[in-house]
């Protein structure tokens, strides 16, 4: 698997049905058995879902609903400085609780009459053929899973903060809803890991990690830096290059710091046109082409 499978930590069940989600030695939440516990049961519930049953509830505790009211609080005035107007327009139209986690069926209610998308759980990783693939029938994978609250201002895995408060902020708006959707067609052309590669880099650039020009700011747009305490600040100093679907496809980069160099665009429009328009279009050779022309220039 790519390497923003890095980013999920591992969940397997067992010849007994055990579930157990596997935290790297570094997570905030690693020696803490209760925690651990949480993440097991949570996970398991995703693992035993099915479309035919309702999704299911997690019975969250004042802790976790406590990092949640931090959190949400923290990043809306962020978001009010930094987030592009079109994610602050979506974000309004959506109207996500502040003072308590919304479960996936809250979250759906309010954002499948603005873009027809819905959320489904998910219990860690989603193999990304079938991740971005869902988008073409506007679903989203999930976690439900909160990070641990000792740090509710930091996680080394995206969890439902990232997922909701980053990625439903930004599927609000019908313009970027539109491009996850052409994502999601793109998926079915392709039969190569090399073009998925090439599909999942371009996302992380543009949908995860990118950033726009506004009225002489720059602003950004993408669901990981909108559910990043840190790096929202930090955004601003990287290295903003123009947007160059061939580079974004093949960039080297490390998952677990933050971005040293990003692609910004000059609207929101440009966005559409230049990263919409790739994914339309793309096919098995469409990295090759896009490299090729990009050697000409």
């Amino acid at each position: 698997m790519f390497t923003e499978a890095q980013l999920y930590s591992p969940v397997t069940r067992s010849g007994d049905g055990d579930v157990m989600v596997h935290l790297s030695d570094e997570h905030p939440g690693v020696h803490d058995p209760e925690y651990r516990a949480r993440r097991n049961a949570i996970a398991a519930l995703a693992l035993d879902y099915t479309p035919d049953k309702a999704l299911p509830h997690i019975d969250y505790t004042d802790e976790e609903q406590q990092v949640w009211r931090i959190v949400s609080a923290e990043l809306a005035r962020k978001h009010q400085k930094y987030a592009a107007a079109e994610v602050l327009a979506a974000a309004a139209r959506l109207d996500l609780p502040s003072d308590h986690i919304p479960q996936l069926d809250e979250v759906s209610a309010a954002l499948t009459p603005l873009t027809g998308f819905r959320y489904v759980p998910a219990a860690g990783l989603v193999p990304l053929r079938e991740f971005f693939g869902s988008f073409a029938d506007r679903t989203f994978h999930s976690t439900q899973y909160i990070r641990h609250h000792s740090a509710p201002l930091y996680t080394p895995e995206p969890d439902a903060i990232h997922e909701i408060i980053g990625h439903a902020n930004q599927i609000a708006s019908p313009r970027f809803a539109a491009i996850y959707e052409a994502v999601g067609a793109a998926v079915t052309r392709l039969t190569t890991e090399t073009a998925l590669k090439f599909l999942a880099d371009v996302f992380w650039f543009s949908m995860e990690f990118g950033a726009v020009r506004e009225n002489g700011e720059i602003r950004c747009y993408g669901a990981g830096l909108l559910s990043s305490y840190g790096e929202i600040e930090e955004f601003q100093h990287a290295e903003l290059r123009p947007l160059d679907v061939a580079r974004m496809g093949t960039a080297v980069y490390d998952i677990t710091h933050y971005q040293p160099i990003l692609y910004c665009a000059q609207s929101i429009s440009e966005i559409e046109d230049v990263i919409g328009g790739f994914f339309s279009t793309m096919d098995d050779d469409s990295p090759h082409r896009a490299l090729h022309t990009s050697t000409r220039m």
